[in-house]
């Protein structure tokens, strides 16, 4: 497959898949939470992995013993717990661990990278000399000694995950189906699938600095069968945050469970709309996928380096209305998204990507901000200690606009509403899409007339944010169990837009 196409599924609980369905919840603001000293170790080489400073300088030695711009070793230690319910039956509980460290020496443009999940010094060592093998030069000295830096507070846990058995997950799963069941009595079949994570990360740089985070995470999936009248639908509905047990209260449950039922249930009313070039109304929230998807990746910095994203070189240029601001912010307490810094040990940050419909800037690691002369935006991600990091988006969402969403229903005539999606494919570089809309509605003369279901949206997302000519005052970010892939690799992000008229897609419905 050519390496700039996307391929994305719509998510099941079993994998963790590209697209998932909206939550519509409320877009935060930036918040600071409280974070317990204890999460902090004075030592965390120590304290969280049992090593100490001497090995480290030890490993940096190696690693930089034939030159280097750039050096850092990510240590990442993570457990991750699933519990699943059938139809009343648990039907799969599973906890794993995984620790290692990768180890990265950068010259130039160019990229050594090794890992090993055993913490000895003879591994790393030889990781180390795997990874300086791209370098010939004269040896970098390694820091003395290392300094700790203290991460944001966007994410705290009051319980640790480790610390919740299944014998207090297993109610609110019991709890989310009856919900489920009582929703409407057509309802025939329910799958809950509840994971949580917990993640320890270190990364110590040539700079003599230590970067540390412990990142929490948690999703609760809903999937539904309903029979009715000889027919079958099925449909789901997910919440996700950097967030403890606390997380699940009554309401988010609730929430939940209605939007999982009130997705299936429309279903046997829905019809597929009319074919061809029409307007189309994106909906607040989930909608944001179209945003990530075909316009967010290709403002990241390494497609635009190699000349691949169409957004290459137009920095400062006009590229969709005046009326358009689009971010990128890891700030967002709480958000699947957020991060209190990046896998490289840089603060994250708001990034305005484009403002007054303006390119203001790309979404940068240290080696395209070294290239661009620019800060790196706190946006080097990597999926684990096994990958090397890249420029990736963390919460990427458009802000309101001066509309309301009754003012743009009322101005088309004829077009539709996407709702919810579930799979699609993106070409990063063109921006040309193919978008399936699983849930939406029909507009007719200023009105919602009818649900719709299972039709594509087609186009390219640049004309497509040149095209956009109104959105609403309601942007929301959609906090369901978002996953972007990108080069192999998966990392968490959340994404959101306001209510958001395109004049013009191509939707693949009937024929007349």
């Amino acid at each position: 497959m050519d390496p700039t196409r996307r391929l994305f599924l719509g998510a099941s609980a079993a994998g963790s898949a590209l697209v998932t369905l909206p939550t519509w919840l409320a877009c935060a603001k930036p918040a600071v939470i409280e974070t317990a000293a204890a999460t902090l170790p004075e030592d965390p080489f120590l304290s969280w992995f049992g090593i100490d400073q001497a090995l480290i300088q030890r490993v940096m030695s190696e690693l930089t013993a034939r030159g280097a711009d750039h050096a850092d070793l990510y240590f990442q230690h993570s457990r991750t717990s699933s519990l699943s319910l059938q139809d009343s039956i648990v039907s799969e509980a599973r906890t794993s661990v995984e620790q290692g460290v990768g180890l990265r020496v950068v010259v130039g443009d160019q990229v050594g990278y090794a890992y090993t999940e055993e913490l000895t010094l003879e591994a790393m060592l030889g990781a180390a000399r795997t990874a300086a093998a791209i370098a010939q030069g004269a040896a970098v000295a390694p820091p003395q000694q290392f300094s700790l830096t203290q991460p944001g507070g966007y994410y705290a846990l009051a319980v640790p995950w480790a610390d919740v058995g299944v014998t207090q997950k297993l109610p609110l799963l019991e709890k989310t189906e009856a919900l489920v069941k009582a929703g409407d009595p057509a309802i025939s079949q329910v799958r809950i699938y509840l994971t949580d994570s917990e993640e320890r990360v270190v990364v110590a740089s040539l700079t003599g600095a230590i970067h540390l985070d412990h990142r929490p995470m948690t999703r609760l999936w809903v999937e539904c069968t309903a029979e009715k009248d000889g027919e079958t639908q099925a449909n789901s509905a997910n919440i996700a945050a950097r967030a403890g047990f606390d997380f699940y209260t009554d309401d988010n449950l609730e929430m939940v469970a209605k939007q999982a039922v009130d997705r299936t249930m429309v279903l046997f009313e829905a019809k597929r709309p009319p074919a061809g070039e029409l307007p189309v109304v994106l909906a607040a929230g989930a909608s944001g996928i179209l945003l990530h998807e075909a316009i967010g990746h290709g403002m990241e910095a390494d497609f635009n380096r190699k000349g691949v994203s169409i957004y290459a070189g137009k920095i400062g240029e006009a590229i969709g209305p005046d009326f358009c601001t689009i971010v990128d912010d890891g700030t967002v307490a709480g958000e699947r998204g957020a991060l209190n810094v990046d896998d490289e040990g840089y603060p994250t940050e708001r990034t305005v990507l484009v403002e007054g419909g303006v390119l203001a800037s790309y979404l940068h690691d240290s080696i395209s901000a070294k290239h661009y002369g620019v800060a790196p935006t706190g946006s080097g991600r990597r999926e684990s200690f096994r990958h090397p990091p890249m420029p990736r988006m963390r919460c990427t969402s458009m802000e309101d606009g001066p509309h309301t969403r009754e003012e743009i229903i009322a101005s088309v005539d004829h077009g539709i509403i996407a709702e919810t999606f579930t799979n699609g494919q993106v070409q990063i570089g063109a921006g040309d899409y193919t978008f399936y809309i699983k849930n939406g509605w029909l507009i007719e003369g200023g009105k919602v007339t009818a649900p719709i279901k299972d039709c594509n949206i087609i186009g390219n997302g640049p004309e497509s944010l040149k095209n956009v000519t109104m959105a609403a005052n309601d942007a929301v970010l959609d906090t369901g169990g978002w996953t972007c892939g990108k080069d192999g690799q998966r990392v968490p992000v959340s994404q959101g837009l306001p209510t958001v008229l395109v004049k013009k897609m191509t939707v693949g419905g009937e024929s007349a």
